[in-house]
């Protein structure tokens, strides 16, 4: 399936920073529309409507009833470490009746443009950072406890596990404010524990605000 898609820009997008080769690839009229950094524009002769996402569910955008939200829009986010450039996976995001054919036109655009893309519910985190973010947690309450070191956790998950870094040096070099955010976001939703901000992320944020 080719579809064609247009971008609607306002402000900086972390999915797509100045200069990605995909911001060049929009022309007007196309069959999917693009939402970056602003709100939603609904239009249902489109094949799809994508808006970029930050922590916040697509709901929020959409608003929601009682489990029958669904239309041609869609949220999407590129999943980032930080300040890392992006990384090439979208996650995409559906409500309970969302079409199938809204679903495959924006996969369409995203893989024709050599992205891989996974498709999640509307939940807080969506995949990857309801997966991930306990860990990072862990391993900074870890570091806190004297368990091992910064360096000892990395060289583990590398030799050991075959991981390309470490969690701590990933967590510094994305920085760790990043994390704070994406932590408070899933806990103020879960509540769980595991979700907390470990505390050198909440001293990380805190020291941004200075």
């Amino acid at each position: 399936m080719n579809m064609t898609y247009e971008i609607r820009q306002s402000g900086e997008s972390r999915s797509f920073p100045t200069g990605d080769a995909f911001l060049d690839g929009g022309e007007a009229g196309a069959d999917v529309v693009i939402l970056l950094g602003k709100e939603l524009q609904a239009d249902p002769s489109r094949a799809a409507i994508l808006v970029e996402l930050g922590h916040e569910s697509l709901g929020v955008h959409t608003g929601e009833d009682a489990g029958r939200e669904g239309s041609n829009v869609l949220g999407f986010a590129r999943f980032r470490n930080g300040d890392d450039a992006p990384s090439n996976l979208i996650e995409l995001v559906r409500q309970p009746a969302t079409p199938d054919s809204t679903i495959d036109a924006a996969r369409a655009v995203f893989e024709g443009a050599g992205f891989e893309v996974a498709v999640c519910t509307d939940q807080a985190g969506r995949i990857l950072d309801r997966l991930i973010r306990p860990k990072y947690n862990a391993a900074l309450r870890f570091l806190d406890e004297g368990l091992a070191t910064a360096e000892d956790m990395d060289l583990t998950c590398r030799l050991g596990l075959g991981y390309a870094d470490g969690p701590i040096e990933r967590l510094e070099r994305g920085g760790l404010a990043h994390h704070y955010d994406a932590t408070k976001a899933l806990f103020d939703v879960n509540g769980t524990a595991a979700y907390a901000p470990a505390r050198r992320a909440l001293v990380a944020k805190q020291r941004q605000g200075d």
